[in-house]
């Protein structure tokens, strides 16, 4: 069995057309198993190489992209991959391995911005705090209500008073940034606040 080394040399002598887009197939895959990962899937290849010079994923799964699969198969069986436990997977890896590009920008575009939603939760909800839902129709129930205390507290962050004193100014998202425009609250934040103060 040929080692990547190998295989690279042979397959530029083989096809020296291809050999740019071979060498970038090659450093991207020596890199990423260097990293320890052992998923040398197509989808994830191309993904992590698309702006060094890799083929994209449909190129190289089509009749063309014989050499650069033979080649990745190289780093995916190789003596090191065998040895390393393989590294799991991240949970929304699937998406890269849907054929249809528009679907993939879709669901990519959908994944990220549930990824953001629950960051931002994390962000308000401490540790352990369990949320309950209260759906009857009815005016909600006395713990469900911002106490004077709380509601004050809330309007102070919303306040002028509260943003000029410590130099901090609104973004364009909802998000809150500092005087040198890094964000210190989450897009979304005085939304949720707004809300908040209006609701309960």
């Amino acid at each position: 069995m040929m080692s990547p080394e190998e295989m690279l040399a042979h397959l530029c002598n083989k096809s020296p057309k291809q050999k740019d887009y071979l060498q970038a197939v090659y450093a991207v895959c020596k890199e990423h198993a260097e990293s320890g990962s052992t998923d040398f899937s197509v989808a994830t290849i191309a993904r992590i190489g698309a702006e060094r010079g890799v083929p994209k994923a449909q190129s190289i799964r089509n009749k063309t992209g014989e050499n650069y699969r033979a080649l990745i198969s190289t780093f995916a069986t190789s003596d090191e991959a065998r040895k390393r436990p393989p590294r799991p997977r991240r949970s929304d890896a699937w998406a890269d391995e849907i054929e249809d590009v528009k679907q993939r920008l879709l669901t990519q575009q959908v994944l990220a911005e549930l990824a953001q939603a629950q960051r931002t939760i994390k962000e308000f909800i401490p540790p352990g705090m369990v949320i309950r839902v209260d759906d009857r129709k009815h005016t909600g129930a006395p713990e469900f209500k911002l106490t004077p205390f709380e509601r004050e507290a809330l309007e102070h962050l919303l306040s002028d008073e509260f943003l000029q004193r410590w130099r901090l100014q609104r973004g364009k998202r909802g998000d809150v940034l500092d005087g040198k425009g890094t964000p210190l609250f989450m897009p979304g934040t005085l939304q949720a606040l707004e809300k908040a103060l209006k609701h309960l």
